[in-house]
């Protein structure tokens, strides 16, 4: 594998509980890489072991050419950038001091704040448009502008890997595909981007690189539009679709089939009368 991040027949466990064995995974250099899968499948786990949180218990993770533990910390984090899940400021922070925060790699006895530090910060804001957000409590935000002033704080570390674990959560739809079209710029721009998503169709729609997971094992990797099938959400979700092309991106868009067309289920006099008193 010549790719700067892969995986190398890693085991990934919890205490004693195995989540993958024998894994093997490249990062395509200059792709956006969509992580997908049914929940507790190991998409979070591999990112977390791709990051440095989780060593593996066998295998190795090589950056650059090296195994990831042979990486003094800060090292690794002047290469690549995480955002983890449910990330938390710090109470009564500006957003200016959350995204330089970011910098802190780059700091060290001998070198402390620089005019370079200062233009980094101020590129990160503008490149996620927080610019004028940067006198704000990192609390007073929506969660869209906060997912904005995070992302900002991992482009201050001026990392050409960027993983992002599940960073639509909890946003509304609006603020979703706004996210996932500033990381596709970034994209764009040069960056390797690794991002964990549950929803099929903005995987489909935005990533270059699909790798689709089930039970701690890649079922399949490669372009949306050359891997994703009916038959493939089939056996990796469990659900019937449909699949046709996004009249947008002319990528591919799964329907799913649900109860639509079929007979329903029907409820008993019981079933009925136990959901009345539920509503009442």
């Amino acid at each position: 594998m010549t790719d700067r991040l892969h995986a190398d027949n890693v085991t990934l466990r919890y205490d004693e509980r195995i989540v993958t064995r024998d894994l093997s995974v490249s990062v395509p250099d200059g792709a956006f890489t969509v992580i997908v899968g049914p929940n507790a499948c190991g998409k979070s786990t591999l990112l977390r072991a791709l990051s440095r949180l989780l060593t593996p218990s066998a295998g190795q993770v090589i950056l650059d050419g090296r195994s990831m533990t042979d990486l003094a910390p800060k090292e690794v984090a002047r290469r690549l950038g995480l955002l983890p899940q449910n990330s938390i400021a710090p109470e009564g922070i500006t957003v200016a001091d959350l995204v330089a925060r970011g910098r802190y790699p780059h700091q060290s006895f001998f070198r402390q704040w620089s005019k370079a530090d200062e233009e980094a910060v101020i590129l990160a804001m503008h490149a996620t448009r927080v610019s004028e957000l940067s006198s704000w409590l990192v609390h007073e935000l929506s969660g869209g502008q906060r997912q904005r002033v995070w992302i900002a704080m991992v482009l201050a570390q001026e990392t050409p890997i960027l993983l992002l674990d599940e960073p639509t959560t909890f946003l509304d739809i609006a603020h979703q595909v706004e996210l996932l079209d500033l990381l596709a710029d970034l994209n764009r721009q040069g960056h390797t981007i690794v991002a964990v998503l549950h929803d099929l169709n903005h995987a489909c729609r935005y990533a270059t690189h699909l790798i689709a997971m089930k039970n701690g094992a890649i079922v399949t990797q490669g372009r949306p539009s050359a891997i994703v099938t009916e038959q493939l959400v089939e056996e990796v979700f469990g659900l019937s679709s449909v699949i046709i092309s996004d009249p947008v991106s002319e990528t591919p868009l799964i329907v799913p089939k649900g109860r639509q067309g079929t007979t329903s289920v029907r409820l008993n006099s019981s079933d009925r009368a136990r959901g009345d008193r539920h509503e009442s």
